[in-house]
């Protein structure tokens, strides 16, 4: 009995030439014991290179890949059937309300004639020149009358006065200087302002373009910058149109266009995906009767998707 237990538990025998055996935590089994089935691959696992056990069990590792091939299709980017297609319906409903932001006309919005102030001050000043020479050469005409001043000095100040006037007649004033006048300028902020305000309200619609727009913040975060909050809450109530006075207001919604257009490509892309990914499934033919019927409900669901989306037999 004593040697067997000095086979099953050696001693720490300390040799010329190498360190003590250190002593094993455990009872190792007895050479003539054979491993069961279950234990076999464990502790193969525990004695041999990762390599080794790849190469001795070639069923098992295809099992794995295939098992996890498996996984990947039925997940997809981790989200069901129901998750792909409710989505889908929402993003092709945005799409829908949204759509009119491919109307956007940057020039009328940009206004790229706009009269600078630079030029508005130059044009009043070009006025109040005209008005002074002007009143001057009436006053020396009215004194000439009672005899305050001599006739021929009257008489001077009489045809300068007409001079003067005629030069304010546009026609006439073109034909010495192409410069603008004070009035064509305003007039012509003012025919811009009313052609960007009627551009908005075309955008706008009943339903109120801006608001919509904001729906899609998830594709473009600018969108819920607080400067565009205004616009927001002005298009909701269905006066943004007729609210936007100044140029810096049409500018802002321009911007703000701008910026949705983005959000607009990028959900167009992110619907494609999403639309492409069922048809690879298999959960839509991707023929045209489906796209129609879809254009057809005008964003409303089905009440039972399955009956819908099932082929007519």
């Amino acid at each position: 009995m004593a040697v067997s237990n000095a086979k099953e538990r050696p001693t720490p025998v300390l040799q010329p030439g190498r360190p003590a055996d250190p002593v094993p935590p455990e009872a190792t089994p007895a050479p003539d014991k054979q491993l069961m089935p279950e234990q076999a691959p464990q502790s193969r696992g525990r004695t041999e290179p990762e390599a080794e056990s790849q190469t001795e069990s070639p069923h098992s590792t295809d099992e794995a890949i295939d098992d996890r091939d498996e996984g990947a299709d039925e997940s997809g980017p981790g989200e069901s059937r129901e998750q792909v297609m409710v989505r889908r319906g929402n993003r092709r409903r945005l799409l829908r309300q949204c759509e009119r932001v491919l109307l956007l006309d940057f020039a009328t919005l940009s206004m790229p004639d706009w009269p600078d102030n630079f030029s508005m001050a130059a044009a009043r000043r070009r006025r109040d020149l005209w008005l002074f020479s002007a009143t001057l050469a009436g006053a020396v005409f009215l004194c000439g009358i009672p005899g305050i001043v001599p006739a021929w000095v009257a008489g001077t100040g009489f045809g300068a006065f007409v001079l003067i006037a005629l030069a304010g007649v546009p026609f006439i004033r073109r034909i010495f200087s192409s410069k603008p006048s004070y009035m064509e300028l305003l007039l012509r902020r003012q025919h811009r302002l009313r052609e960007a305000r009627s551009h908005i309200n075309h955008l706008e619609g009943e339903e109120g373009l801006a608001w919509q727009c904001a729906m899609m913040a998830d594709f473009n975060p600018a969108l819920r910058s607080t400067r565009f909050s205004g616009l927001v809450n002005l298009s909701e109530k269905r006066i943004l149109a007729k609210s936007l006075r100044r140029r810096e207001h049409f500018r802002l919604y321009l911007i703000y266009m701008l910026e949705a257009e983005k959000a607009y490509d990028r959900l167009q892309a992110g619907y494609f995906e999403d639309h492409q990914h069922a048809i690879d499934q298999g959960w839509l033919d991707g023929g045209p009767a489906e796209d129609a019927s879809t254009q057809a409900t005008e964003g409303e669901e089905p009440e039972d998707a399955e009956d819908a989306e099932r082929p007519e037999t």
